[in-house]
């Protein structure tokens, strides 16, 4: 059995008696790591422990770290009870007893206060108009809704603060002010305000750190491709434009053929502005090809991307794979053969 345990987001007087008490009697306490501000005050009143911080040392990379704790516990709990105590709440942000969770392991979660009601608290931001939290150690791009409050979790250090700067400086001006919130709800909580473009570069970033974006203006959501898709889906809903609406694929022919036309002139002037505005117009016409068809139940956008993204990959094989091509004309060879093969037309 392991017993897991969440430390709560601060010092010892904030947390839970019945945690307390189970970690006072504990045998044997593994932690994820000991840099917690309850931990130096338990060591005070003789709880012992062992950490994982060397694991977080020996290996290059999160995920072997979460698998390495994974399979110690997994090992210790069947030859003794153990107790598994983390930061804050044990289901919030906490890799390795979703793992457990998710193998189906003999564990009995206790809770604590999760660090989120602080930084809640802290910010005096109400949850309900919207968050969103994410591991700043394995987010995606696309998982960004900069629409609402977001937060990431686990910025221990500036290689974790610039994963999380890079992309968001593809989206954000380079001075968008956010806010660095350290030891949420304890005594040495520290809540700084910088700009976009500086947040690698504090020193005081660690395993207590998290990065707060305030809700996004409109007109920057604007750049994201998904705002494109959100604002296609709502012309062609039932409130939507009557234009757009009575649309169909057959309809739609002649406006890709103008529209084409339009863009080839706009290349052959190279007008900067009506360049980017012909190209819009090119794929607002495929955009809307990919809405219909979704209503349909036939397709979507993603489906184009990922049908794109294989064949990109397919007939780039000079590129992609082990396949030679040093010249133009080399690679268009190549492409040609795969094109064939694809068809069926040499084996």
């Amino acid at each position: 059995m392991i017993t897991i345990v969440g430390l709560g987001a601060g010092e010892i007087d904030q947390m839970p008696l019945g945690i307390y008490k189970i970690l006072k009697n504990a045998k044997q306490i593994y932690l994820r790591t000991k840099e917690h501000p309850a931990v130096d005050q338990l060591a005070l009143e003789g709880v012992r422990f062992t950490s994982f911080d060397s694991i977080y040392e020996q290996n290059d990379t999160f995920e072997e770290v979460y698998e390495k704790i994974t399979s110690f516990l997994i090992e210790e709990s069947a030859k003794n009870q153990v107790v598994y105590a983390v930061p804050g709440h044990p289901l919030v942000a906490e890799s390795v007893v979703s793992r457990l969770v998710n193998m189906g392991a003999n564990i009995k979660i206790v809770g604590g206060r999760s660090f989120l009601d602080d930084i809640f608290t802290s910010l005096k931001i109400d949850p309900i108009e919207g968050f969103l939290m994410l591991d700043a150690t394995s987010f995606e791009k696309a998982d960004l809704s900069l629409s609402c409050h977001t937060i990431f979790c686990q910025v221990y250090n500036a290689q974790t603060a610039s994963l999380v700067k890079l992309p968001l400086l593809e989206i954000l001006p380079y001075d968008y002010e956010i806010f660095i919130i350290t030891a949420a709800g304890t005594n040495n909580e520290t809540i700084k305000r910088v700009k976009l473009f500086e947040l690698d570069h504090q020193m005081e970033l660690n395993n207590l750190t998290s990065v707060y974006i305030p809700p996004v203006p409109k007109d920057l959501q604007y750049k994201r491709f998904s705002s494109l898709k959100n604002i296609v889906a709502t012309l062609r809903s039932e409130t939507g434009c009557p234009w757009d609406r009575a649309q169909t694929h057959e309809s739609l022919k002649t406006n890709l053929i103008s529209e084409t036309e339009e863009l080839l002139t706009a290349i052959d002037n190279m007008d900067i502005d009506n360049f980017i505005e012909e190209l819009g117009d090119v794929l607002l016409q495929i955009m809307l090809h990919c809405q219909i068809a979704d209503e349909d139940g036939l397709f979507n956008i993603e489906d184009v991307v990922l049908a794109l993204n294989e064949k990109l990959i397919r007939r780039h094989p000079h590129v992609f794979g082990d396949v030679v091509a040093t010249t133009p004309e080399e690679a268009m060879e190549v492409w040609q053969q795969m094109k064939k093969k694809e068809k069926g037309e040499q084996k």
